[in-house]
């Protein structure tokens, strides 16, 4: 991906001055980001996948100034009438389940993976909204069928509605109004709130980026990297010769609680310890994603990650659904070349080790990955 040349998907502004400018800096609109674009999913198919299981669905209905919000899957009888005002069914990781929503992504990979969260479309009636709210992560608005109506503001209160089941800010003053059209497309950083209300039948896309809690990261990475230590053993001991005498016997000693620190802090930064546990991490499945049987690769064939795969990589291993394989050489190349692109030629495959090709042999049994080079299985 070209990411110094100007671009219509970013208002005449390149990726690079895209992230250097608003990414999670300051909203952008962008006025015919996408030329001519048209839903990648249609209403009926939108539905179907909302009655399926394994697929994130939710509908939040707006009755007078109550809400109500249930979760999926629902049948299609489940479902409010399409000429009864102010529902909204939102859909999740579609790009999970769709190869033209994966594709959608391709768009927007100058924002590193480890990033991406989901692509989400939201349907909704005439009115139909999820209140004025605010999100904690990046999300590209773009809007694909009708119009919304999207009024933006700064949190100055972000005191939330008491007896909703959303979160649905209290006192939401807009600083913007703006209808966008098929096309149009917003950006918006975390923490600015935003109230989208449907003007008759509209269809919304949001492609979403995380942010990762402080906490929950540290969490993950901890029990990741008990669950999977291959760092060197730290054969030290604690040792005090200069303890004296103590008339408090119940307090911890200040060079053992340093001793401690100093211990799991090289613990973390151990090969095999936070940096093999973040690439995991990162690259985990949401829950509830499996992947099919698949099927072995054939000589002389390029390959494709599949669409719901994660791959990733750091300057030692690679990483692929929540596991890791060291890397290096010609290797390490390529399989960087297939995070980057998802994609490899069968002449790049050829050009592996035979341990890495015996290596993406597993990877396709699994279903992590089919023969093709273009995003079509062959």
């Amino acid at each position: 991906m070209d990411i110094t040349t100007p671009t219509p998907l970013l208002a005449g502004l390149s990726p690079e001055r895209f992230m250097q400018r608003h990414w999670h800096k300051k909203p952008l609109l962008v006025r015919q980001a996408l030329p001519m674009v048209k839903p990648f999913v249609t209403r009926s198919e939108l539905f179907a996948l909302a009655a399926a299981d394994g697929v994130e669905s939710r509908l939040i209905v707006r009755q007078g100034r109550g809400w109500t919000l249930r979760h999926g899957p629902f049948a299609r009888r489940a479902l409010p009438p399409l000429t009864q005002p102010k529902w909204s069914l939102l859909v999740q990781g579609m790009d999970l389940h769709l190869d033209s929503a994966r594709a959608m992504l391709e768009r927007f990979r100058f924002v590193p993976d480890a990033r991406l969260d989901d692509v989400m479309v939201s349907y909704a009636t005439d009115g139909g909204g999820v209140g004025p709210h605010f999100d904690s992560y990046d999300v590209f608005l773009l809007q694909v069928h009708g119009i919304r109506r999207w009024r933006i503001g700064r949190i100055a209160n972000p005191q939330l509605q008491s007896g909703v089941p959303l979160k649905i800010l209290t006192n939401f003053v807009p600083e913007h109004d703006w209808l966008l059209e098929p096309g149009d497309m917003l950006y918006l950083p975390p923490g600015w709130a935003h109230d989208g209300i449907a003007e008759g039948e509209c269809m919304t896309c949001s492609i979403g980026f995380r942010s990762a809690g402080a906490d929950e990261l540290a969490r993950e990475l901890l029990q990741r990297s008990l669950d999977g230590d291959e760092g060197e053993d730290d054969a030290r001991i604690y040792r005090d010769p200069k303890q004296g005498a103590t008339t408090t016997p119940g307090l911890i000693p200040a060079a053992l609680q340093e001793f401690g620190r100093d211990s799991l802090a090289r613990w973390l930064r151990s090969q095999g310890g936070f940096e093999v546990a973040l690439g995991e991490v990162l690259s985990e499945p949401k829950p509830g994603v499996w992947f099919d049987r698949g099927a072995a690769l054939a000589r002389n064939a390029g390959l494709c990650l599949d669409r719901r795969t994660r791959m990733m990589y750091d300057a030692r291993h690679v990483y692929i659904n929540g596991e890791s394989f060291r890397a290096g050489g010609r290797d390490a190349t390529l399989m960087r070349r297939l995070a980057d692109r998802r994609v490899l030629s069968a002449r790049e495959v050829e050009a592996l080790s035979g341990e890495a090709r015996e290596l993406i042999g597993q990877w396709a049994e699994a279903g992590w990955l089919h023969a093709g080079t273009n995003g079509e299985m062959v």
